[in-house]
């Protein structure tokens, strides 16, 4: 079975290279293209494709809108693309938060360092968000049946005298009582759907969040700046990209920049962050949550609470698992809940994490576990 791509896009140059990338894969197949935002919109609407890759500037109506607009009248996976500049920063943003999944730089050569490599990526992450949207469907329609079978259920039991009455709960949606540890850090890492899944938890933080926040999520150098100070414009905390030699403050949430590393010194009541350049070839990911979560096992130990969010592959999986060694707690995101389940499922199949959460359970597990409030 082929997963179905609509093209949107107004260059004919454009359209026909993704085209041509996404049609080399068996499993992708471009049922059509658009030129405009309006065209995108009737085609969403009419072709149903699985996945549509969308530009952001276009005429008549643009990528924004468009996704706006898609997501009211026929939803859909959207993965944008971007240009590597702070206004493409804050489109792309924009455009993630009226409901696109994933985006990737306009430019191949930003992508990777071959055009066969970019193309490989391009059409990894089409089927990853066509997967998703599968899942997605297929849980709906399963929860649908459920729920039926729990409707006529509830009648027969209405119409039988002292019937017994039984209340299930989601499995991943309840969080027990706090485990009573005392925490010095949240360390949060993430990925694919990162930055929508970090706005959702840190806006429900309260502003006196009693611990600082190191955040590293896999993005470009031209996006960090603009997300953080996106964050911080609707968050109660305090949320910056990080600098060398900004000291961790409770209430403050630091985000790793693209492109660098994020390291933690210092010591557990003096703790600083270092921010080193890597033009190494062996770190696939820059920044790198498997290297902030070990430095962050150094300064803290067993001091920690880390979370894993959405995000493919597995970065994470090794740093969260020498912050367990020393006694740190590691929570997952669940898999419904996710954009890609990959790192969050590297730490929970590693039986590194102790539980998994909606995400939008995590602000309340994340105080109740720290005793705040």
């Amino acid at each position: 079975m082929s997963f179905k791509v609509l093209v949107v896009d107004d260059s004919s140059f454009f359209r026909r290279r993704v085209t041509d990338i996404l049609n080399k894969d068996v499993n992708l197949e471009v049922i059509g293209v658009a030129i405009n935002g309006i065209d995108a919109v009737e085609k969403a609407i009419a072709l149903k494709p699985d996945v549509i890759t969308m530009d952001i500037e276009m005429p008549l109506l643009n990528g924004i809108e468009a996704v706006k607009q898609i997501m009211a009248k026929a939803p859909t996976a959207i993965l944008m693309f971007s240009s590597l500049t702070h206004d493409g920063a804050k489109a792309t943003l924009e455009a993630l938060d009226a409901g696109a999944l994933d985006f990737l730089p306009k430019k191949f050569n930003e992508i990777a360092k071959t055009t066969e490599d970019a193309g490989s990526v391009l059409r990894q992450r089409v089927k990853q968000l066509a997967r998703k949207k599968m899942v997605t469907a297929a849980r709906v329609s399963s929860f649908r049946s459920r729920a039926d079978v729990e409707d006529k259920a509830k009648v027969s039991h209405a119409t039988t005298p002292n019937a017994a009455t039984t209340t299930t709960t989601p499995q991943n949606q309840t969080f027990r009582k706090s485990s009573g540890k005392k925490y010095k850090l949240l360390a949060i890492g993430t990925s694919t759907g990162g930055p929508v899944a970090l706005q959702k938890l840190l806006t429900q933080l309260p502003e006196d969040f009693p611990l600082p926040i190191i955040m590293v999520q896999h993005m470009p150098a031209a996006f960090t700046l603009a997300f953080a100070n996106r964050l911080n414009g609707i968050c109660k905390i305090q949320v910056s990209q990080a600098n060398s030699g900004d000291i961790l403050k409770p209430g403050h949430a630091y985000l790793a920049p693209g492109g660098k590393q994020m390291i933690i010194d210092g010591t557990e009541s003096a703790a600083k962050l270092r921010i080193l350049e890597d033009n190494s070839e062996r770190m696939a990911f820059k920044p790198s949550v498997d290297i902030s979560f070990a430095s962050a096992a150094k300064v803290f130990g067993g001091n920690v609470l880390g979370v894993i969010l959405t995000g493919m592959g597995a970065d994470g999986r090794e740093g969260s698992r020498l912050l367990k060694n020393k006694g740190a707690t590691i929570w997952a995101q669940d898999e419904e809940s996710c954009v890609v389940y990959g790192m969050p499922q590297a730490v929970k199949v590693a039986g590194i994490s102790e539980l998994s959460l909606t995400l939008e359970s995590f602000p309340a597990a994340i105080l109740k576990e720290i005793q705040h409030g």
